[in-house]
């Protein structure tokens, strides 16, 4: 399109040529300037025991790393953070989607740093998507009043398609964070699921939370969660929702009559509470301090933290020796041929898997 100025009718104007506009890029900006300097292990481990978050931050990050080399670091931090874990309480905390995990959360960590002092670490653990395989991460907007408390630590971490492995890197966290001198962990879990035996594999006190209208002591029954289950707390027990609180608290303690008694000796109570009131609180962690010394009275504390540490060497070896076969090159080849075979109705799945793995042995 013509501009108006070119006609011949304003021929005595002059138009001049626009400014050529700058570079987004600041060429003064040194691309180097801003580079973290990499901490070495003894570095990070004074960070640590020093309770720098930031160090404690890079650290995490580290573990949760793919990259062997990184791998290779971050255990040898571990290693050395060992001597300085072990000194706190760890908590699982469950429930079906919509319980109110995160809010409850913040109502307990607000508590009990408030009444009883110490600092405290948040693990949560976040589900990724199978198609985009991203995460939200955002469980800490939930937590309005712990996220911005200079005593507190919340760290969400993807599933990333594998809860085994996030599982051994979150226990991996658990150490750093005991050693970085926080006394009270809360791990927060994706939900009901395979999530929550492993989750209860690394805590002291798994809480389950439950909301009324889930059914009666039948269904109770039949739900597995509850077996792991130390503790059960309904949740959102306020304005018309009360009764039907105390109605299924009182269905879950009679489903709780069901299963045999625990190893620990204990007799899991059952509460109700309000996350987005704050009432209840203080009963609910009454309840997980009375169980700590219940078990810590009868040697069931330390005898169930060594069948957890117990617990993850064989997981570590199971998923290293998962790790080495699929990432062996020769392994990788026969793959291929091995599901061709199988999709063609040449040989059952049994017959090709071991024979693939006749094959990693005996090139070992």
């Amino acid at each position: 399109m013509e501009h108006p100025e070119n006609s011949a009718e304003y021929a005595g104007l002059q138009v001049n040529s626009g400014v050529e506009q700058p570079s987004i890029i600041n060429p003064y900006l040194k691309r180097n300037r801003f580079r973290r300097r990499e901490l070495s292990v003894a570095e990070m481990v004074e960070g640590i025991v020093k309770g720098d978050i930031t160090i404690l931050s890079q650290a995490v990050t580290l573990v949760e790393s793919v990259n062997p080399d990184h791998q290779a670091k971050a255990q040898e931090v571990i290693n050395k953070c060992l001597p300085y874990s072990g000194n706190s309480i760890r908590i699982g905390i469950s429930g079906v989607p919509g319980a109110g995990k995160s809010t409850s959360i913040d109502a307990f960590g607000i508590h009990v740093l408030k009444e009883h002092g110490g600092r405290l670490a948040v693990l949560a653990i976040d589900p990724s998507s199978e198609r985009t395989k991203g995460s939200i991460l955002g469980d800490k907007t939930r937590m309005e009043k712990l996220s911005v408390h200079p005593d507190s630590f919340i760290r969400p971490s993807p599933t990333a398609g594998s809860l085994g492995g996030v599982a051994r890197k979150t226990r991996e966290t658990i150490i750093l964070c005991e050693a970085a001198g926080f006394d009270k962990i809360f791990v927060e879990t994706v939900g009901v699921g395979q999530s929550e035996t492993a989750c209860h594999s690394m805590v002291d006190f798994f809480l389950l939370l439950q909301v009324a209208g889930t059914g009666d002591e039948l269904q109770g029954i039949k739900r597995g969660i509850m077996e792991i289950s130390d503790g059960i707390v309904i949740n959102k027990c306020d304005g018309d929702n009360v009764d039907r609180c105390h109605m299924a608290a009182t269905n879950f303690r009679n489903a709780l009559h069901f299963f045999p008694k625990s190893e620990s000796g204990w007799m899991p109570k059952v509460l109700c509470y309000s996350g987005f009131y704050g009432t209840g609180i203080k009963e609910v962690w009454d309840m997980i301090y009375e169980y700590i010394d219940f078990v810590k009275g009868n040697g069931y504390f330390n005898y169930r933290r060594n069948e957890q540490s117990k617990y993850w060497m064989y997981e570590t070896i199971n998923e290293q020796l998962r790790l080495k076969f699929y990432n062996n090159p020769a392994i990788r080849q026969q793959l291929q041929d091995a599901e061709r075979t199988v999709l063609a109705g040449q040989q059952t799945s049994f017959v090709a898997a071991q024979q693939l793995l006749d094959s990693y042995y005996n090139n070992l």
